[in-house]
């Protein structure tokens, strides 16, 4: 496929992006927020047991400098986090894929490191590296390295029989085949991993903030909740709600940029 065809086709999906699909959840979202606010005046519900949607959007203006300031750090975590899983992911999604050695050697233990609860570990991070970014960023690693490594290596073991037979009839190598065939049929896979790990990023770098930091939102909430300050918890909690939905976003519009055609054979399906 020449640029000429992949720019028209880009076109064509940003030209077929229909705006109305977003009436919808806002409608919904506005509905549930305007309840939220009636039935806390209506009921007289204390600010520090449930504050009011209009509560926390004031804290958010008011603590805008605190909250942007943790917000730096978290999304930091978050994001060399996150690039540090992706490489770890598919390389090891190769390697896994390639050698039936080192599937039967590694796959258990990607498989274990699921089966230990992330909060149990991130104590002994402290204990073993101390305080400061690198535990938070293992932290995130370990909790969102996992869904990369599986959908890569399905994706790489996805590939089609009846051309990989003709590959081999051909000469090909192992290594050209792994390349050639298997590596373009893993791409839409490792996006897929790469949506569901980068929202299980916000979570590990708040998880790792909760056992031990002295900045970032996870470590702003858990001060804050013993002080009775719920508006600015929830007010962390929407900032990490929004970094999330963005990195989401984000992922998917690279997606879309990298593999026009995908998204259009799907929508054609």
């Amino acid at each position: 496929m020449d640029m000429n065809e992949e720019i028209k086709i880009e076109r064509r999906w940003f030209a077929s992006f229909d705006f109305k699909y977003w009436i919808i959840p806002i409608c919904l979202t506005s509905t549930l927020l305007v309840l939220w606010e009636l039935l806390v005046w209506l009921f007289d519900v204390k600010q520090w047991l449930l504050p009011a949607p209009s509560s926390i959007l004031q804290e958010i203006f008011e603590s805008r400098q605190l909250l942007f300031n943790h917000s730096v750090t978290t999304i930091s975590e978050i994001i060399i986090g996150f690039l540090l899983s992706l490489v770890i992911g598919v390389c090891l999604a190769g390697a896994i894929a390639y050698s039936n050695v080192v599937e039967r050697f590694a796959y258990p233990f990607v498989i274990a490191s699921q089966t230990i609860p992330v909060i149990v570990i991130a104590p002994l991070l402290l204990i073993w590296i101390g305080y400061g970014m690198i535990p938070k960023i293992i932290v995130v690693i370990l909790i969102s390295f996992f869904p990369i490594v599986v959908n890569t290596v399905d994706g790489l073991k996805s590939a089609d029989n009846d051309t990989m037979r003709m590959l081999k009839t051909l000469g090909a190598s192992r290594w050209q085949i792994f390349v050639k065939l298997q590596v373009p049929y893993s791409i839409p896979f490792l996006f897929s991993g790469m949506r569901v790990a980068i929202t299980l990023s916000v979570i590990g770098a708040v998880i790792g903030e909760w056992v031990g930091s002295s900045s970032g939102l996870g470590y702003l909430m858990m001060r804050s909740a013993p002080q009775f300050l719920t508006e600015r918890v929830f007010a962390s909690i929407v900032i990490l709600s929004g970094i999330g939905i963005f990195l989401f976003a984000l992922v998917v519009v690279i997606e879309r940029l990298y593999m026009p055609w995908y998204e259009m054979e799907k929508r054609q399906n």
